[in-house]
Formats: C-alpha cells, sequence, structure tokens
C-alpha cells in the first residue's frame, strides 16, 4: 500500500471533456479528504472512497470542503488555481496523504497529496497548507 502524490489521471480527461469547472461562479464543490498509511492512493484513483480514510475526533468521513482562493488563471504557458488552507479543529488524527475531489454524482478524483509521513494532530488543529499559488507552485497547475 502507498500514497504516490499526483494529478489524477481521470481527472485529466475529465478537463478535456468539459466536466470539471473551477470557475468562481459554479455550483460544483471540492473537498479533500484524509487518508492513513494503508491507503493505495495515485495517479490511477478516479473517485473518493471511504476506504482507509482516516477516523477520529473532530474528522468526518468526507473531510472538509475547500474554498478557491486563486480562480484558474494563467502566467506564461501554465495554467493554476489554488485552494485556501484547511483545518480540522481540536481534532486527534493520523494521515499520511489526502484526496482532493469533486463532491457529488461519483465523487470523481483530481489530485493525491503525499505528506512523506504520517501527521498527527492530538486534541488539536489539523491544517492543511497550500502552496503559493503561482505557475511553479500552485497545487492545481498544467504546463
Amino acid at each position: 500500500m502507498a500514497i504516490t502524490q499526483a494529478m489524477c489521471t481521470s481527472f485529466k480527461q475529465a478537463l478535456l471533456d468539459g466536466e470539471m469547472d473551477f470557475s468562481s461562479d459554479t455550483a460544483q464543490t471540492y473537498k479533500i479528504a484524509l487518508y492513513t498509511s494503508s491507503a493505495t492512493l495515485d495517479a490511477s484513483t478516479t473517485a473518493y472512497s471511504v476506504t482507509n480514510e482516516v477516523s477520529g475526533t473532530g474528522y468526518s468521513a468526507g473531510g472538509n470542503t475547500l474554498t478557491i482562493s486563486t480562480n484558474p488563471t494563467t502566467s506564461g504557458t501554465t495554467a493554476y488555481l489554488s485552494f485556501s488552507n484547511t483545518t480540522w479543529s481540536t481534532a486527534t488524527i493520523t494521515a499520511r496523504g489526502a484526496l482532493i475531489y469533486q463532491s457529488g454524482g461519483s465523487n470523481p478524483a483530481v489530485a493525491v497529496l503525499d505528506f512523506g509521513s504520517d501527521k498527527t494532530s492530538t486534541a488539536g488543529d489539523f491544517t492543511i497548507q497550500f502552496p503559493t499559488a503561482d505557475a511553479s507552485n500552485a497545487i492545481i497547475r498544467i504546463a
């Protein structure tokens, strides 16, 4: 079992098919779910699943709803967008990675995040801090 950071291949196809919309005027909702080190998540992940999702105080299945902090934009030949940081408050959980996905329908996968090691909070905040929103660092980039 392993978590490998990647933009999901099914997400790339969904973009080309016009099934994903990150514009600020969209009704689509994006979420982030946390997973244990027992999860298998990588570029082939197609949808959110509860299998090996973390559980614990302050965490609910499905994770947190994300807020787009930087709407789709471009710089040079790269298009990118980003989300606001998200926090599970007063949480007691351990997570090895996360899945960003579109909430609703089949809950299609967007991207897998690998934390590099288990991250733990004990009755404290568990925060996902997204990188700088630019062409070189934004969490969602298409070059």
